[in-house]
């Protein structure tokens, strides 16, 4: 058997008070106005030093509800890298405080999906809603029953709710900041083309606001290009009028990252180099953008900063039984990666 685990253990590693710890183990740290994110950071240490496991090897009552039980992560059912990118930090994180965690994509079918969201609060412990999935009737229905949840990439300014997401306009700041550093002046925004203004890339309006505030810039170009099937080139027409005078474009900027590889490919294929013809961002990352020639700049979404906020909050919300008094937004700022495509280096 191992060495119990003491509070003085968890305060001294902590730099917090044994007190404060006893208080919080013994689920009175609200009635004593401690912090909420001081009481995650206590429970979480105690379950990675094994206080609980030991707490029941000795046949013990742990005054702290524990529901270990499964997390699990409801995502769009055409998910994109980012998923695939966040999922191991999120597993990662889970494991860290003994609960396990799996991944559910929404079926097309919303009839479906409203039924199955029945079966998944019986089957789960807790939901992590990604994006679109967190849609209003969804959020309202485990509202309704005070299921715990967290969105993901999404936030509801009508509804006080638990959520984590990318500042995009810190995102925007720093790609604007960069471009003027290298002093480009004519730009093509280039995104895929949507059939509803609500499924609008979230960071569209915000980076076109943050570059008009840009000195001596023209007004960007905005290409909006088709969905791109497996095996099918972009249409080079809808770029090269702005390639040419009167606009003769510096810079492109891309939203969505599945749009790089075929923009670069295009670009190749007409013998046309980046970034010593034109330049290239994009505003999400992508797998190999590294690999790629050239190497793509692009914004990286802080995934493991993102991964531990959320598993804390959701333990947070199942110890609380989804009933917190604290609903908490918080929005982490993204890291802009400089390669060689924008033409830095």
């Amino acid at each position: 058997m191992g060495k119990k685990v003491k509070n003085k253990d968890i305060a001294d590693k902590l730099g917090v008070s044994s007190t404060l710890v006893s208080l919080v183990l013994n689920n009175k740290a609200d009635q004593h106005g401690i912090r909420k994110d001081t009481q995650e950071r206590v429970l979480a240490l105690a379950r990675q030093m094994g206080y609980f496991d030991l707490q029941k090897s000795e046949n013990e009552i742990s005054p702290v509800e524990e529901k270990p039980g499964l997390i699990g992560m409801i995502i769009p059912a055409q998910c994109d890298p980012f998923i695939y990118k966040i999922a191991p930090y999120l597993e990662k994180a889970f494991m860290s405080i003994g609960v396990g965690f799996s991944l559910i994509a929404r079926d097309i079918d919303d009839r479906r999906y409203n039924r199955l969201m029945h079966s998944l609060k019986k089957f789960y412990t807790g939901l992590i809603l990604v994006g679109d999935t967190a849609d209003e009737q969804t959020v309202r229905y485990l509202r309704s029953s005070s299921y715990p949840f967290v969105l993901l990439e999404k936030s509801m300014k009508t509804l006080p709710l638990n959520s984590v997401c990318t500042d995009n306009s810190e995102g925007a700041r720093r790609v604007t900041n960069h471009i003027n550093k290298l002093g480009y002046r004519n730009i093509i925004i280039i995104k895929r083309s949507v059939e509803f203004p609500a499924k609008e890339h979230p960071m569209f309006e915000i980076l076109k606001e943050s570059l008009t505030n840009l000195p001596d810039i023209k007004t960007p170009a905005v290409v909006e290009v088709e969905n791109l099937s497996s095996g099918m080139e972009l249409d080079f027409g809808q770029l090269e009028k702005y390639l040419r005078p009167p606009f003769s474009a510096e810079l492109m900027i891309v939203l969505q990252s599945d749009l790089v590889y075929p923009v670069m490919a295009a670009f190749r294929k007409r013998n046309l180099r980046i970034p010593q013809d034109i330049a290239l961002i994009s505003m999400e990352e992508g797998i190999g953008f590294d690999l790629l020639f050239s190497p793509v700049t692009c914004l990286r979404k802080p995934l493991p900063a993102m991964s531990l906020k959320l598993a804390n909050m959701i333990w947070s919300e199942v110890k609380n039984s989804g009933k917190g008094k604290y609903k908490r937004q918080v929005n982490l700022s993204p890291d802009l990666v400089v390669r060689n495509s924008c033409g830095a280096l």
